[in-house]
């Protein structure tokens, strides 16, 4: 569907009936006028109004309401809006939108109003990114970092990287304007300098993918280990509640549960996983199989070893784990109930950390551990981390530009070739805050927005 902006749209901002007052959000050239054949201010019109008042109304048989005018270009979209606050009732909500929908007005769609600010200069598509980031922030670091992209702090390294690739990439193209006369306006020393300089700044975000999307979508940490070894029981505890089923009966977690708990600031998604041993059942084999399947996608693997379980099979169980980790996931043995063999059996493989899922002794331990891996507490105003895929792809894709290159530059390839790899990388850092962005990438964005943001 072709999408307009030169109407007017509406939505409701809010869930009806989870509050006190519900808001309706309006946008667009009739806004105004809108607003006078539907409320009866108190006092004066809603076209008369100077930007940035509220005023009182009356919608006939329907509520009364307080409304927000903002007047074009100072306005979330920047253009004429308000927002009108009404009881938390889903019916008075349905009947506002159903009297602006008779005016003229069109329900907007998902996204639009961020779409439109977009559109209109007020965010470039970095920041319209973040909205979306802020409202489902699950954790103080996710909305630090999603803040901090709202505010244009990470647009504004990004722009200050393009448009140092930009003067490269403009002296280049001088030499070929110039290529009759062999003037060389970039010389190749400093090329290659300002060309490292760039492409290591370039490295150092996507290096931070890493943490940035953990902090954004949680840290999923796997626990696992043999049956009866005291899995669900360390999830319980840790969570503080019974969401896991505990039982003596070996094989009793058949499938994955997963839970979210907040410990400093980050999220961290643990995983309780069906414990690993042969298994002849189908269901349980089922869920070894989804197991494994977590523990090789997992972050962080909790291997929890049975305290009560001779050296030879704690052993075997942690084998078993260890041979299916890649180098970049973080592995912390635990041995389990450390209160009834509170030394260990000789010969039994060294731990990381000696826990008691029982009695909570040593998960404080464990909570710094984890909390260490994905320290924030030096983030403030001015840390810049890459949090969202499709920026981490383009500026997966400008910094194979950049080493393209600089391999040209070894190999001294023609300044029309090197030119070409540099415009390539500055298209792709454009991508990221909207300079060039097809209509089709746009729709997909927004399209993942709520309905009145």
């Amino acid at each position: 569907m072709m999408i307009q902006f030169d109407d007017t749209i509406c939505a409701p901002a809010t869930t009806p009936g989870t509050g006190a007052i519900s808001i309706v959000r309006i946008s667009g050239p009739d806004t105004f006028r809108v607003l006078d054949s539907v409320v009866e201010f108190r006092a004066g019109s809603a076209s008369e109004s100077e930007g940035y008042r509220l005023k009182f109304g009356v919608i006939p048989g329907v509520d009364e309401v307080l409304v927000s005018i903002f007047r074009a270009p100072n306005s979330y979209t920047g253009e004429d809006s308000a927002e009108i606050s009404c009881h938390a009732s889903a019916y008075i909500v349905e009947q506002i939108l159903r009297l602006l929908v008779a005016s003229g007005v069109r329900l907007a769609g998902p996204g639009e109003f961020t779409r439109r600010a977009f559109v209109n200069g007020k965010m470039d598509l970095a920041q319209a990114e973040a909205v979306a980031d802020v409202i489902t922030a699950s954790s103080e670091a996710a909305h630090r970092v999603a803040l901090n992209q709202l505010r244009g702090k990470y647009s504004s390294e990004l722009r200050a990287l393009r448009d140092h690739l930009l003067e490269l990439a403009s002296l280049l193209e001088l030499e070929l304007d110039f290529s009759e006369e062999d003037v060389e306006f970039a010389g190749r020393g400093k090329l290659r300098s300002l060309l490292e300089l760039s492409s290591e700044h370039i490295r150092r975000l996507t290096e931070s993918f890493k943490l940035g999307n953990a902090i954004k979508k949680g840290v999923p940490v796997a626990i696992v280990g043999a049956v009866n070894s005291g899995k669900s029981t360390l999830l319980n505890a840790l969570l503080g509640e019974e969401r896991a089923i505990v039982s003596d009966v070996p094989g009793t977690t058949r499938d994955t549960v997963e839970e979210m708990l907040n410990i400093d600031g980050v999220a961290f998604r643990f995983i309780d996983t069906a414990g690993l041993r042969d298994a002849s059942d189908y269901v349980e084999k089922i869920g070894i199989e989804r197991s494994l399947r977590s523990m090789e996608s997992a972050d962080v693997v909790l291997a929890v070893l049975d305290g009560d379980a001779s050296p030879s099979e704690a052993a075997d169980t942690l084998r078993s784990i260890s041979c299916r980790l890649s180098l970049s996931q973080t592995l912390i043995t635990l041995r389990n109930k450390a209160d009834a063999v509170p030394d260990g059996p000789s010969g039994f493989p060294s731990c990381e950390l000696e826990i008691s899922a029982k009695t909570g002794f040593g998960l404080d331990a464990l909570k710094s551990r984890l909390s260490a891996l994905y320290k924030t507490g030096a983030m403030d105003e001015d840390s810049v981390l890459v949090t969202n895929l499709r920026h981490y792809e383009a500026l997966t894709l400008a910094l194979a530009d950049l080493d393209s290159v600089r391999t040209g530059l070894d190999s001294g390839i023609p300044t029309d070739l090197l030119a070409e790899d540099l415009r390539s990388a500055i298209r792709h850092l454009g991508t990221i805050f909207g300079e060039v962005t097809p209509d089709e990438l746009l729709g997909s964005i927004f399209g993942r927005f709520c309905i009145g943001k």
